[in-house]
């Protein structure tokens, strides 16, 4: 454990909760947080977390002028849901990139758990465009990928990083739970 583990560890915290309750100022935590965390994950050789993480930035900016717009509109943040079609597209696409980029990780880097780790970076892309869409489904998403990355994690010998997952889980029951109403 060290002090850019326990920063990262807090503003996740602090992040996930201001999302369930829909506030924009995830967004800028979700910034700093996300940064501290493509360093920790570099530096752990877990390569697809960390370029993860710079894909993260970048959506967050993304999600943040979208939510903004959705507030400005509609006096909140609206929430939607995926026609069952689609549901089976996104399925479908985060299995097919789980093996592309797994693949591509295991043949050209030295990285610990490629596929393991490829999974969970796929489908956590799409869980946070689904969220940057204000889309339910995002915390059926978080809720797979917090289950796995707490193992992932742990083997990996994260433990906080691990706890924190533990505590997203939580958080993403909640945050289905609320979104639910609101879809």
């Amino acid at each position: 454990m060290t002090w850019l583990e326990t920063i990262a560890f807090v503003l996740g915290i602090a992040n996930v909760t201001l999302v369930v309750r829909r506030s924009l100022w995830n967004y800028p935590v979700a910034l700093v947080m996300v940064s501290l965390y493509g360093l920790l994950f570099w530096r752990e050789r877990l390569y697809s977390d960390a370029a993860l993480q710079v894909f993260f930035f970048v959506i967050n900016l993304y999600g943040w002028v979208v939510w903004r717009r959705s507030l400005a509109r509609e006096g909140e943040v609206a929430v939607g849901t995926l026609t069952p079609v689609a549901q089976g597209i996104w399925l479908v696409g985060i299995a097919v990139a789980s093996l592309l980029w797994g693949g591509a990780m295991a043949r050209w880097t030295d990285a610990a758990m490629p596929y393991w780790d490829a999974v969970n970076a796929v489908a956590s892309v799409a869980a946070q465009i689904l969220l940057a869409r204000r889309r339910l489904e995002n915390w059926l998403l978080w809720i797979a990928v917090d289950l796995s990355s707490i193992a992932l994690y742990a083997v990996k010998g994260l433990t906080l990083t691990a706890i924190l997952y533990v505590i997203f889980l939580g958080l993403s029951v909640w945050g289905y739970r609320e979104w639910r109403v609101r879809a």
